[in-house]
């Protein structure tokens, strides 16, 4: 019958076929005996999965390349490669895998031969309790490698809407961390922080909430002044012709509130509801009379002068009154000479009623009056004098 003969490396040198019978037969025999007191059974443990092997003396290095097993230098092999087999021996193969870690943002590289995500960071004595990861903790860590994320909890504080959170947190950035704390940002807020920054200790993070919205306001505009110069007022003297009056606009504005306390008020346009009315005031450039005194001589008609300062008050004063210096009109409102109402006759410094005045007084008062307003204080006598 065919059999398998071992090297002293535990290798088959080659397969040998011999003839029952005799001598040959007792030699064989014989070889057997030997064999089956140098052949070894061990077990390979290669990351958990374990078979028998026979081996014939030799190493553990050996037995791992006939059983087609290659390690490399990131492998755990035990016992080492060199050492002499025994018989019942286990071998155990476990294989490394990197692991690409990065926590917190820091990256590095590292070999374990753990077969979970949660024994490679016992392994490398990484202090994840609380942590996020990016893979379970339970899950394979195969001979491909992984690449692993690790975030630890922080305690940092978000002040938004009036209120301070400290929380602890294991956002990877700003903005992950926003929404944690259940924080909205609105298109336009504003962020202490670039919501792209990483989260770390002692972070303090504030959302200040921007609203924009327009206003108007009514708004006075002042009405301007000018003056005119005029030959039919006497120099000194002002007359009011054009009042003048206020006007108003409507003012636009784009106004930004920050927390709701507004930091900009921008005017963005403006509509005029009510023109302003410029006041006109017309100046006298009219020489004064040189005064005269009161006339003494007798009246033409019922003691009004007939003339004096080269005008006929004689004239005057018999268009209006007939000449009559007490005469009073039948409304009560007119009186003496030259008809004066009681107000104008005391906005000339008379005193009294015209009609109880001297009629030399009255003339007087008449003169100081055409000199003041001239002969259209009597619109129909005037023109006599």
């Amino acid at each position: 019958m065919p059999f398998r003969l071992l090297t002293a490396a535990g290798k088959t040198s080659r397969t040998v076929r011999i003839a029952a019978g005799g001598t040959c037969l007792a030699a064989v025999l014989g070889g057997t005996a030997a064999f089956t007191a140098l052949d070894k059974d061990v077990v390979i443990d290669a990351d958990g999965h374990r078979t028998q092997a026979s081996a014939f003396g030799g190493t553990v290095a050996d037995v791992l390349e006939d059983q087609g097993i290659t390690v490399g230098e990131h492998d755990l092999v035990a016992p080492a490669a060199d050492t002499e087999l025994s018989d019942g021996q286990t071998i155990v193969v476990r294989y490394g895998r990197q692991l690409t870690l990065t926590v917190d943002g820091e990256t590095k590289t590292h070999w374990t031969t753990a077969q979970t995500v949660d024994a490679a960071l016992s392994d490398l004595d990484v202090r994840a309790d609380g942590a996020k990861l990016s893979a379970s903790r339970a899950e394979p860590l195969g001979r491909q490698g992984l690449a692993l994320d690790v975030t630890t909890p922080k305690d940092v504080t978000v002040v938004a809407d009036g209120q301070t959170r400290p929380l602890t947190s294991t956002a990877t950035d700003v903005a992950g961390l926003l929404a944690e704390a259940g924080v909205p940002v609105r298109e336009g807020d504003e962020v202490s922080v670039p919501v792209t920054d990483r989260v770390t200790p002692g972070l303090g993070v504030t959302v200040v909430r921007v609203d924009r919205a327009p206003s108007t306001e009514t708004v006075a505009l002042p009405h301007g002044s000018r003056t005119e110069e005029t030959d039919t007022l006497f120099a000194g003297e002002r007359k009011v012709v054009t009042a003048g009056v206020d006007g108003s606009k409507t003012v636009t504005y784009a106004d930004v509130f920050r927390d709701g306390v507004r930091s900009q008020h921008d005017v963005t346009g403006e509509v005029v509801d009510v023109a302003p009315v410029e006041e006109v005031v017309q100046v006298g450039t009219k020489p004064k009379p040189v005064p005269v005194a009161a006339p003494k001589a007798a009246a033409s008609s019922g003691g009004a002068p007939a003339t004096s300062d080269g005008l006929n008050w004689g004239a005057l004063a018999a268009c209006e009154s007939g000449g009559n210096p007490s005469i009073v009109s039948s409304s009560g409102k007119y009186h003496g000479l030259y008809q004066f109402s009681v107000s104008t006759w005391r906005a000339v410094g008379g005193s009294g009623l015209p009609s109880q005045a001297s009629p030399a007084e009255q003339t007087h008062r008449a003169q100081l009056l055409y000199q003041r307003a001239g002969a259209g204080q009597w619109p129909v006598c005037g023109k006599k004098l």
